[in-house]
């Protein structure tokens, strides 16, 4: 068995993470196709440029070529792992709704 190496073991979801057991077998398909670990890991080192946090619109200028469906869902699964957190700062979006503000907590 091929080993894990640290940037795999850090960042990514695995596929049966990313959808609920209601989801339609297109969810699944797409959950499959998914790099999540490059996405993770890109949209870590984003939001690890903002020092006083950013919002989810702030990271998406980042990301001109990606829609919010592919970026958005990386959020939460940095959350839980403990790399970033929400501030509980809200800042106004371009949509005129609140936006959390996300911040990098850990830095290994």
């Amino acid at each position: 068995m091929e080993q894990k190496s640290l940037f795999d073991r850090i960042f990514g979801t695995a596929p049966q993470e990313m959808v609920r057991n209601t989801d339609p077998d297109t969810s699944v398909s797409a959950a499959n196709s998914v790099d999540s670990t490059q996405l993770e890991a890109m949209v870590y080192e984003v939001i690890a440029k903002y020092p006083n946090g950013c919002t989810s619109d702030e990271v998406m200028r980042h990301f001109p070529h990606h829609g919010v469906q592919t970026i958005s869902p990386r959020f939460a699964p940095l959350i839980r792992k403990g790399f970033i957190a929400d501030t509980g700062e809200r800042r106004k979006a371009a949509s005129g709704r609140s936006q959390r503000v996300m911040k990098v907590i850990k830095n290994d």
